[in-house]
């Protein structure tokens, strides 16, 4: 590779674990990013395959492997040694960073919403994240965040102010047309759904699961449709299973869970949905939705916290502490065709949520150092 060119290490680390909106951002980002050959790109993970999967082979690319799982170890050690190995000029990472600085340091904070919901994350997670956030904060060059919402957070929290928005984006693949009745068809055949309402979310109380169940129930929508959910677990929902194991089974059977699922699984799933729903209480950004109107699909979303930046959507948004306005809210989608809405919807997704804008964004502040 030539030494001659600008090097960006990248921690991949998210990417040997379930679908997160951090790994997103990064995919979407870096693929955009990974067309100007004359920068070198190193993106490091565990699971190096499946790196080399999701970015491809490229001459301005190489694929490096993590030696150790655990994260303090990859912190410490890892990293350290291969930004000096590699020489590389910055290194990007997402919250936290390794102590000893070897280059300049790109840092992504997404959000701090455990300092505003504190409810939702361990006493300890706030102490620890509140200390490491601000520390990755200020060791980075370049400090960039995914909304409006989070940049104001992470002023008013940790006061600092010189962050640079670059939001996530939809992919351009949930935009492609398909054939929904041959979707359907494939998605009937190997995973025995059909008519099903989906929410792709990993498992945490602040997303909200326990609403769409109840709703399930309440509506009695399990008569004609199945609930699915995908998603890895994060941290345990116990009003959720307070709920679900009182179920009887013939309702049980109705809800499906599937974790660890593959991007093009995913998306399979998602284009044969009849519905999509996004009752999260809080997010820093929250692109699932997104990528399910542009997808095609009927969605509803929650309108807290940075979810309310997406104001096109307001028709089909909810409270997500009202269960009535939620009801509402599915069943209308359920029973309506809102085509012509949702097209328009998508149109101004793909206008305004575009990774090249915010890929443009990071490669001036690099050029500009």
């Amino acid at each position: 590779m030539d030494n001659s060119k600008i090097k960006i290490f990248v921690d991949c680390h998210v990417f040997d674990n379930g679908f997160q909106g951090t790994r997103t951002y990064i995919q979407g980002l870096y693929q955009e990013l990974a067309k100007d050959e004359n920068i070198l790109f190193y993106f490091a993970a565990n699971d190096i395959e499946n790196l080399e999967s999701v970015f491809g082979t490229k001459k301005n690319i190489k694929f490096l492997k993590y030696t150790f799982k655990n994260k303090f170890l990859r912190l410490l050690l890892n990293i350290p040694y291969l930004i000096i190995n590699n020489k590389i000029d910055f290194a990007h990472f997402q919250y936290i960073v390794p102590p000893i600085k070897f280059c300049k340091y790109i840092v992504t904070t997404h959000d701090v919403l455990f300092i505003d919901y504190p409810k939702y994350f361990s006493f300890l997670s706030r102490i620890k994240n509140t200390f490491l956030y601000k520390k990755g904060a200020k060791s980075a060059k370049i400090r960039l965040t995914v909304s409006e919402y989070s940049k104001n957070k992470i002023a008013q929290h940790f006061n600092i102010h010189n962050y640079h928005i670059t939001p996530n984006a939809v992919d351009k693949v949930f935009f492609e047309p398909y054939d929904k009745n041959e979707v359907q068809k494939i998605v009937l055949e190997k995973y025995k759904l059909s008519n099903y309402i989906i929410f792709i979310s990993r498992w945490e109380p602040r997303k909200n699961h326990q609403l769409i169940l109840k709703s399930f129930i309440d509506l009695e929508l399990y008569d004609n449709y199945q609930l699915l959910f995908i998603g890895d677990t994060t941290s345990n929902n116990q009003e959720y299973f307070d709920i679900y194991n009182k179920l009887d089974i013939n309702i049980k059977n109705k809800i499906i869970r599937m974790d660890k699922t593959d991007f093009k699984t995913m998306l399979l799933l998602l284009r044969g949905a009849s519905a999509s729903v996004y009752p999260s209480f809080a997010e820093g950004f929250g692109i699932p939705p997104l990528e399910a109107i542009a997808s095609g699909i009927p969605t509803i979303c929650s309108n807290q916290t940075a979810m309310s930046d997406f104001t096109f959507q307001k028709k089909f948004e909810f409270d997500p502490n009202n269960e009535i306005e939620f009801n509402e809210k599915l069943k209308s989608i359920l029973d309506t065709d809102f085509t012509q809405e949702f097209s328009k919807i998508s149109n101004q997704i793909k206008e305004n949520y575009s990774w090249e804008k915010s890929a443009e964004t990071v490669k001036k502040l690099i050029t500009d150092f």
